[in-house]
């Protein structure tokens, strides 16, 4: 008997999205932090483009918005001379930008969603100790009133940061070193009259060519407000060697330090008046702290039941606001796994590819931020374009994962185990306007998108439809997309099946007769194989063909997490629903 499916510690950006994604595809969750209330500091306020969409799939993409401010770009500044302009721009079918949102309010935003599953922080909550053995783990907890607890849950997942108590109690090796170098923060307001919605990086060079003054800048939202860091002034640092190094003790020196002598606001403006770009004074302050930046990856992201994510498993510099972003990634990445093995509908060895999916993910974000640090973003080689759209999180895949399916030499277009990428112009029997694709994947699970280029196709579609519903006991959504000149096809829509014999059966043909060479009646009463309605979507402008790259028939299987598990071409002949079962077979029990 478990008292839970899945206890989480540490509600952060990246706990909040693992319990918000457990609770939406159905598995039971408690959550629980050790602090007695959500602290308010700007910490983490980068949010990419890439954790946008996923807070679209997730369904709370709007409030997020709501809260944040746009990113716009970074201003340059070094040794006093002109600013080198860096505006952050992307290809026009991404549909979200650069944002910038303090973490305490992306922690409400989230906490706020996960509330709507009926779930809750359970607040000044600590993990003391937990074992682990084949059916489950037992966790001894102590509450917010001081009394203990022991909760048994099928897994377990670690989300307590740097200083993850499920990490030390794995005994997971946490390679890495720490930087030399003692930054203070402070929330702050100026006035300014640098163009709103940019970053300000200023900084000096001494005789040997190093930076010896450092001044960052990342807009919140509100007036004049910014998050920012600079080198820490002799007086702080030698206060801190004074009062000995504080901490956990674990010798993981990095985020916000407590019980030292916080900066005041005349650290701040002391740092604005050598390397502000204009004269301006320095007001509101919020808070201000000392911290340290360490580099550290874990050996493995889990042992048996047990899983951590986001800081736990990997810290880095703060460069390009990678670190909340790939933590947020790695929960999505690991709670549609769990949920799916909780309901016993899992492959055995789904879960083993969460290491092997996110570790490599990890490793290449430590190692480009540490060079990023040092170097900057502008020193990395590759063009202007690939530069963006990996700092956006957008080139994220998993190529080589054995959960999906092989890659077909020289294909264009996306392939399996890359991002699924949005698009418009779709249009359906009830929507009055197009619809774009992220709008038709929100909210669901797995999602098998069938592009059918011919009446033809979309028998053989009903087809599919009905088999992947019956193989995955109804757990993949099935989706059609038609081009828009198929209806035209209606030579091949009498039940004789496709060029390869495929019998595309009576009520298939029916769905495609039924178009009588109209394409928009077509996907407005298409049927699957068992006569039940079907849905789909005509691509009205080829978007959808011209982003995914489609030649003939194609399905693709669009994961939880936006990637996809595969890519399976051409849909005709006997062996189509063979090959996706093949496909569903490495993520799904059948």
């Amino acid at each position: 008997m478990v008292d839970t499916d899945v206890l989480i510690v540490g509600a952060g950006p990246v706990g909040l999205t693992a319990a918000a994604e457990l609770r939406r595809h159905g598995a039971d969750c408690r959550i629980i932090d050790r602090l007695p209330a959500r602290l308010p500091y700007a910490k983490a306020v980068g949010i990419q483009p890439r954790t946008l969409e996923l807070w679209d799939r997730m369904g709370m993409v709007r409030e997020a918005m709501d809260a944040a401010v746009p990113m716009r770009g970074q201003l340059v500044y070094a040794d006093g001379g002109e600013p080198m302009r860096i505006d952050l721009r992307l290809p026009p079918d991404v549909p979200y930008g650069f944002a910038a949102l303090p973490q305490y309010e992306t922690e409400r935003v989230i906490e706020e969603h996960l509330a709507r599953f009926g779930t809750g922080i359970e607040r000044g909550t600590e993990l003391v100790s937990f074992k682990q053995d084949t059916e489950g783990v037992i966790s001894r907890i102590v509450t917010v009133d001081g009394g203990e607890e022991e909760v048994r849950s099928r897994f377990l997942v670690g989300c307590d940061g740097a200083h993850s108590i499920v990490r030390k109690t794995l005994g997971l090796a946490f390679e890495g070193a720490a930087f030399p170098e003692e930054y203070m923060l402070a929330d702050v307001e100026v006035d300014w009259g640098l163009p709103p919605g940019y970053g300000v990086r200023a900084m000096h060079h001494g005789d040997d060519g190093a930076v010896d003054d450092l001044l960052v800048c990342i807009p919140l939202p509100g007036r004049g407000r910014y998050r920012m860091s600079m080198l820490v002034p002799p007086e702080l640092s030698a206060a801190r060697r004074d009062a000995g190094e504080q901490g956990t003790g674990d010798g993981v020196a990095h985020g916000l330090e407590t019980g030292q002598r916080a900066p005041g606001i005349e650290h701040i403006q002391a740092v604005i008046d050598r390397l502000s770009p204009e004269p301006t004074t320095a007001s509101a302050m919020r808070w201000s702290s000392v911290f340290r930046i360490s580099h550290r990856l874990v050996d493995k992201y889990a042992d048996g039941r047990v899983f951590i994510a986001g800081d736990a498993a990997h810290i880095h510099p703060p460069t390009g606001a990678q670190g909340m972003n790939t933590g947020i990634q790695d929960a999505c990445n690991l709670a549609w796994k769990l949920a799916l093995t909780v309901r016993g509908a899992a492959h055995p060895r789904l879960l083993d590819s969460y290491d092997a999916e996110r570790r490599p993910i990890g490793e290449e974000v430590v190692g480009r931020t540490v060079r990023h640090a040092s170097e900057g973003v502008q020193a990395d080689p590759d063009d202007y374009t690939t530069v963006m759209l990996r700092e956006a999180q957008l080139l994220v895949a998993y190529p080589d994962s054995p959960v999906v399916g092989p890659r077909t030499p020289g294909l264009e277009g996306p392939g399996a185990g890359d991002r699924a990428p949005d698009c418009g112009g779709l249009t359906g029997g009830i929507a009055a306007v197009p619809l774009r694709l992220y709008d038709l994947l929100r909210d669901r699970g797995h999602v098998l998108l069938l592009h059918a280029d011919s009446a033809a196709a979309l028998g053989v579609c009903g087809e599919i439809a009905a088999a992947v519903r019956h193989l995955t006991d109804g757990q993949a959504a099935v989706l059609v997309v038609l081009a828009p000149d198929a209806g035209s096809a209606t030579d091949t829509a009498t039940g004789a099946g496709t060029d390869a014999g495929t019998d595309v059966g009576a009520d298939g043909a029916e769905a495609a007769g039924t178009a009588g060479g109209d394409a928009t009646e077509a996907v407005a009463y298409a049927t699957d194989a068992d006569g039940r309605h079907l849905p789909a979507f005509l691509d009205g402008l080829d978007e959808f063909a011209g982003v995914y790259r489609t030649r003939g028939a194609t399905a693709f299987l669009v994961r939880p997490d936006g990637y996809l598990g595969a890519r399976v071409a051409p849909l005709t002949g006997p062996g189509a629903v063979a090959a996706l079962s093949e496909e569903l077979a490495r993520v799904f029990r059948l």
